[in-house]
């Protein structure tokens, strides 16, 4: 080969190699600008933190209760103690599902909190909600759940060491409370606090509390709220017929005066059940009921199976027992009873009782009035099912039912205590 030739040949070979390090090149680069454009369309559809405070003024708060007096000091929001009833400061705005971060310290010790999806009492009584805690007594509970003006204390603090022992008395602290339809976790400088299951209230106000009481100065910084959007009920009963529904089994279905009634006599053997067309995997369900004779129960993830007309877990509905206990139907049979004390607080014999279920992974929550009855973790268990209303057989039945509503969970993950 000519020494032209060579050097043709290997300007050919540089010129391959040039375009093809180019081409490698050029790709890598649109790579990377469409990665990069995919980051920040999937930035923009995530939900932002929104500030609650804006360090300067309490534009969009309002003072409500006792004669506390909260002022800004240095983009600090300061509750200091005042005469009479604990004191609020409140947001104007309510909202729904959300994660709060913010930071609090205490000047000087006294009890306090911070409300989330609170209200108040005909619209300008006494607050009343769910209250993330500021303890600094002895038994400290900072980062519990107290129900203010309503149930007192839902999600203590006493079997957890480690979350009594989260807030640092003479420090700042950073808090987080997350509430996702009925799920409800807080933490306070990183450590786990509360993870409740509670559907008493979906949307509220949010307050700062300063307690009653002979001392206490708080402040608050960096209150920023990220937006999770809306849970809302939805009638699982229209209240006007049986659409949605299928009639199994024995007994009668009807509407009377926009109560939806089932009567099944006790000559009858057969158990009657009222069953949707749709499954559920995570979900809450809300029911009032009336059980004037006869055993009956909220079915939850069951399917129509013999001997009794569906199989699956049941929360129990009768009118002088075990409401609001856990039954598995063609399974474990009882699971949680609720005790004769715990019933005598939360069941209304003869009248309308509300009966929630919630089921999130493995986790089932149930409450009779607002009180809790079970709290279970299901190992290995159903994920999914329908929901039924049941009259039982061998009984002189007549339950009611006048509201029953579902709330969609899909969305939630789970956590357990």
């Amino acid at each position: 080969m000519s020494s032209i030739a060579m050097i043709r040949g290997s300007m050919a070979a540089w010129l391959r190699c040039h375009t093809a390090r180019s081409m490698m090149a050029c790709g890598l680069a649109l790579s990377a600008v469409g990665a990069t454009a995919a980051l920040a369309q999937e930035t923009a559809k995530k939900p932002q933190p929104v500030a609650l405070f804006d360090g300067k003024s309490l534009d969009g708060w309002e003072k409500v209760g006792g004669g506390a007096t909260y002022s800004i000091e240095g983009e600090e929001i300061v509750g200091s103690v005042g005469p009479g009833a604990n004191t609020f400061l409140r947001t104007k705005a309510t909202y729904g599902d959300f994660e709060l971060r913010y930071d609090v310290k205490l000047e000087v010790p006294g009890n306090s909190g911070v409300q989330f999806r609170s209200h108040q009492k005909e619209g300008q009584g006494r607050t009343f909600g769910y209250q993330c805690e500021i303890d600094p007594s002895p038994r400290k509970w900072t980062g519990g759940i107290y129900d203010e003006g309503r149930r007192g204390w839902i999600f203590p603090l006493d079997q957890s060491e480690e979350a009594r022992n989260a807030f640092k008395i003479d420090d700042w602290n950073t808090f987080v409370i997350k509430a996702k339809g009925p799920h409800i976790t807080t933490s306070v400088n990183g450590i786990p606090c509360a993870d409740l299951i509670d559907t008493a209230d979906l949307e509220g106000f949010i307050a700062l509390q300063v307690h009653s009481g002979k001392a206490g100065k708080i402040r608050w910084k960096n209150i920023q709220l990220t937006p999770l959007g809306e849970s809302r009920w939805k009638p699982l009963w229209n209240g006007r017929d049986l659409a949605g529904f299928k009639a199994i089994g024995a007994g009668e279905w009807k509407v009377e005066g926009g109560e939806l009634v089932g009567t099944s006599a006790a000559s009858e053997p057969r158990h009657g059940l009222l069953i949707t067309e749709e499954a559920y995997r995570d979900f809450t369900a809300r029911v009032e009921f009336k059980a004037v004779a006869g055993n009956s129960g909220l079915y939850f993830r069951c399917a129509e199976g013999e001997p009794y007309g569906v199989t699956g877990f049941q929360a129990e509905i009768d009118p002088a027992k075990d409401v609001g206990g856990l039954y598995e139907t063609s399974g474990r049979e009882w699971i949680s009873k609720p005790t004769a004390e715990l019933l005598k607080k939360a069941f209304k014999p003869g009248e309308w009782n509300e009966l929630t279920v919630v089921a999130l992974g493995e986790r089932i929550v149930i409450h009779l009035n607002g009180v809790k009855t079970v709290d279970f973790i299901d190992k290995g268990g159903k994920a999914a099912g329908k929901i039924a209303l049941q009259l039982h057989g061998g009984q002189e039945m007549d339950v009611r039912f006048r509201k029953v509503e579902v709330l969609r969970l899909d969305d939630i993950e789970c956590c357990v205590e």
